[in-house]
């Protein structure tokens, strides 16, 4: 319910917008700037790349705006347009690609989450997020860090719904693999335990 309240509102405000009520346009804006930043800041080497990827989305949905299919969700659009500009950035720094085995099995076992982390891991989780190839890490933090369901996750993305549930499993693995020595240290891993996914 909360999901199509806030779907239906933002249709509210988007059809103000292509009205051309400007208010209505900051009031989207407000809605998700902050959320946006925090998916392309993680995608993006620095804080300056990352505004400017976002304040471009803006400005596509603004001059696309008649184009936008109301029977689609509002954010589904919005980011969708916020990762291809991100990719197309990311594409100009590296020109490789990431192949693995859990994408071509498409895996859908959900892994387990258990376990307390600790505050001060953040740095090293951040650092561990940042690490991941660039696929498992755009379902992980659309998924794990904005809450976005499978569903709208896949549309986003443009893949099927099994491969988002393979990514995103394999990017909780890696993160699990790469924190999991910290948090034996600190005692706050028992054994067999796996890496808690709502983190942040």
């Amino acid at each position: 319910m909360e999901n199509e309240t806030a779907k239906q509102q933002d249709h509210d405000l988007f059809h103000k917008v292509q009205d051309g009520d400007m208010v209505a346009f900051n009031d989207l804006v407000n809605r998700y700037r902050d959320r946006l930043m925090n998916v392309i800041g993680r995608m993006l080497p620095s804080r300056e790349e990352s505004e400017d990827i976002v304040q471009e989305t803006f400005l596509r949905v603004y001059q696309h705006r008649s184009s936008f299919d109301f029977k689609h969700c509002f954010s589904t659009w919005l980011y969708t347009i916020a990762l291809n500009l991100a990719r197309n950035e990311l594409r100009k720094k590296k020109k490789y690609r990431f192949v693995d085995i859990a994408d071509i099995q498409n895996t859908e076992i959900e892994v387990s989450v258990e376990a307390k982390i600790p505050s001060d891991l953040g740095p090293a989780l951040n650092e561990a997020i940042g690490s991941l190839p660039e696929k498992y890490k755009t379902a992980f933090l659309l998924r794990d860090i904005e809450e976005m369901p499978y569903e709208e996750v896949a549309r986003v993305l443009s893949v099927p719904l099994g491969t988002v549930k393979s990514r995103v499993n394999r990017a909780r693995s890696i993160l699990r693999d790469k924190l999991r020595p910290r948090m034996e240290e600190r005692n706050a891993l028992s054994k067999g335990a796996l890496l808690p996914v709502s983190l942040l």
